[in-house]
C-alpha cells in the first residue's frame, strides 16, 4: 500500500513543536476490531475530492462552521509539475486546492497561478483563510513560493508578504482580521525551521486588516509566529527571544506571547526554553506546551489572563494542550503514571479528566472539546499514527466507525467539533486514499433532510483491516520539529 504523507498545510510549527516525543516515527496498520453496531447516531457523508484522489483539512482551525460548511485541501486530476513540492499528499503529485464544501457541493476555489493551496477556517461573513503557492520559486530556497490568502466571493486574493518570499494565515475572526505571519527581507539562520515552506529570510507576526499587514514584532528574537486571532483581536503566538542557540534544544530561546492593543506580552514558559501555543479561545486565554527546567520533558499549560499555569499530567512525564473552549474546558494528551504510552486528557477547572482509548489501542489524544464539554480525537498505536476517529462524551468513549452506518471510509481520526455536534474527520478508503469526512447527529440530519451513506462493498470487519494508521497531523518532518525529535525522542524512551 502506498505511503502517504499530509499535506503540508496541516502542520504550522505552532501546533507541532511540544509533540516531538510522539514521533517514534512508524507506519503500521490498523489493527483495532469492530465492535457491533447499534443504530447509526451519526450520518456519514464523504466530501470528496476535486478530480483526485486525496482531500484533507488543514489544522489547527474550525474546520467546519456552525451551518455545517467545511474547508480544507482536495486534489485535482492535475499533476503538480514540481517534484518535491511541499504541499504534495501523495506520490504522484496531484495539484491540491482550497476548498468549500456546503450542501452536498465542493466549490475549487483555485490558486494564485500555483499548483498548491488551502483554506484553514471561515469567518461569520463567509470569508476563508489559507494559504496558496504563488507559481513562482523562491529564489532563495528554490522552492514554491506561498502567500497568505483570504476567500472571498469564490476566489483566493493574495494577502502579500512583507517584503520576502513567503508569507501564511491561518486564522479570521468576524471583524475581517488574519492572524499568521510574512517574511521581510532579512536573512536569517532560523526561519527556515518553521514552516514546511521554508523561509530564508525572517518571519514576523502579522496581522491583516483591510488587505494591509501589520508587523507585531518579536519578543526580542530574529523571528515570531501569529497562529490565532480570536474576537477581541487578540493575537496568540511564539517568538524567539534572542538568536543564541541552546545546547539543550538546538534553538534560541521560544515563548509564546499574547499581543494586544499594539502591545506584544511574553507569557513564559514552565521553566525550559521553548514553548509553543497552540489554541486561544475567545477569553483570550491560551494554552499549548511547554519545556520544563532542564528542557527533559514538557507539559501542558494554560495561560489564565494573569499567570502561565502547569496542567500536569496524567501521572507521566510529559503532556500538551491541544485545544480550549470558550468555556475553559482543555482537551490534548499526557503520559499515563506507569505505562509508556499517552492518553487524551480534558482538563477543566483544577481537574484532569483521562480520555482514555477505545477497544485494543494503547494510545489516544484529544485534539478539540466544543462549549457542550464534547472532546474528539484518534486511538493511536503511541508512534506517531492515528487508527481511529474517538468522540469522548458523558464519561464515555466512541470509536466513532461504530457510530455510522455502512461506510466506504475508515475514520481514522476526528480533529474538530462545532457546537452543533457535527464532527470532521479524516479517513483512508480501502485502497489509502484520503477523504475529509463530515459527520452529522442523525437528529440534526433528520431535519435537513440527510439519508446514511450507501452501503460499502467490504464488510466492516474487511474494511478495518484495510485501512491503515493516519500519520499524526502534527507530525511533519520539515518543520522545526522534525529538527527537534531526533534529541527529544531519546530522552523519552529512557
Amino acid at each position: 500500500m502506498k505511503r502517504l504523507t499530509r499535506p503540508a498545510f496541516w502542520v504550522p510549527l505552532l501546533s507541532a513543536v511540544p509533540v516531538v516525543s510522539l514521533l517514534v516515527l512508524g507506519t503500521a496498520p490498523a489493527q483495532a476490531t469492530f465492535t457491533a453496531r447499534a443504530a447509526p447516531r451519526f450520518i456519514g457523508i464523504d466530501v470528496g475530492t476535486l478530480g483526485g484522489p486525496n482531500s484533507a483539512p488543514n489544522d489547527p482551525s474550525h474546520s467546519i462552521t456552525e451551518s455545517g460548511i467545511v474547508v480544507g485541501s482536495a486534489e485535482t486530476a492535475a499533476l503538480d509539475s514540481f517534484p518535491k513540492d511541499p504541499g504534495c499528499l501523495s506520490s504522484p503529485c496531484h495539484a491540491g486546492h482550497a476548498f468549500e464544501w456546503r450542501n452536498g457541493h465542493m466549490t475549487d476555489l483555485g490558486a494564485l497561478h500555483g499548483y498548491q493551496s488551502g483554506l484553514f477556517e471561515l469567518n461569520g461573513a463567509g470569508v476563508g483563510v489559507g494559504v496558496s503557492e504563488t507559481g513562482k520559486l523562491d529564489p532563495l530556497t528554490g522552492i514554491p513560493e506561498t502567500h497568505a490568502v483570504i476567500s472571498k466571493n469564490g476566489r483566493l486574493i493574495d494577502l502579500g508578504t512583507l517584503g520576502g518570499h513567503e508569507s501564511w494565515a491561518n486564522s479570521i475572526n468576524d471583524r475581517g482580521q488574519v492572524a499568521g505571519w510574512a517574511a521581510n527581507k532579512t536573512r536569517d539562520r532560523w526561519a527556515h525551521l518553521f514552516v514546511p515552506y521554508p523561509s530564508a529570510t525572517q518571519l514576523r507576526a502579522t496581522l491583516w486588516q483591510g488587505g494591509k499587514p501589520r508587523n507585531l514584532g518579536t519578543l526580542g528574537g530574529p523571528d515570531s509566529l501569529g497562529g490565532f486571532v480570536n474576537q477581541r483581536g487578540q493575537v496568540a503566538g511564539e517568538s524567539f527571544t534572542n538568536a543564541t542557540k541552546n545546547p539543550a534544544t538546538g534553538v534560541p530561546t521560544m515563548h509564546p506571547f499574547l499581543w494586544q492593543h499594539g502591545v506584544m506580552k511574553d507569557l513564559g514558559t514552565l521553566g525550559g526554553k521553548i514553548a509553543i501555543t497552540t489554541w486561544m479561545n475567545n477569553r483570550g486565554q491560551v494554552v499549548g506546551g511547554s519545556d520544563l527546567r532542564g528542557d527533559h520533558t514538557f507539559h501542558p499549560f494554560l495561560w489564565n489572563g494573569r499567570r502561565l499555569v502547569d496542567l500536569g499530567t496524567l501521572g507521566g512525564r510529559y503532556g500538551q494542550a491541544n485545544w480550549i473552549s470558550d468555556t475553559g474546558a482543555v482537551a490534548g494528551f499526557a503520559e499515563v503514571a506507569g505505562r509508556r504510552g499517552y492518553h487524551g486528557f480534558l482538563w477543566k477547572n483544577g481537574t484532569m479528566r483521562d480520555l482514555p482509548p477505545t477497544g485494543k489501542a494503547r494510545c489516544s489524544t484529544a485534539f478539540a472539546v466544543n462549549t457542550g464539554g464534547k472532546a474528539v480525537g484518534a486511538d493511536t498505536e503511541c508512534r506517531g499514527n492515528n487508527l481511529a476517529a474517538v468522540l469522548w462524551e458523558h464519561g464515555a468513549a466512541y470509536d466513532l466507525n461504530t457510530l455510522i452506518g455502512r461506510f466506504p471510509v475508515h475514520l481514522a481520526e476526528a480533529f474538530y467539533i462545532n457546537q452543533r455536534g457535527e464532527i470532521a474527520c479524516l479517513g483512508t478508503l480501502p485502497n489509502g486514499d484520503l477523504r475529509v469526512v463530515l459527520l452529522v447527529p442523525a437528529g440534526l440530519a433528520a431535519r435537513q433532510g440527510l439519508s446514511a451513506a450507501p452501503a460499502t462493498s467490504q464488510a466492516p470487519a474487511d474494511q478495518r483491516a484495510a485501512a491503515r494508521g493516519v500519520p499524526d497531523p502534527r507530525d511533519n518532518a520539515t518543520s522545526l520539529l522534525g529538527q527537534l525529535a531526533a534529541t527529544i525522542r531519546p530522552r523519552l524512551q529512557s
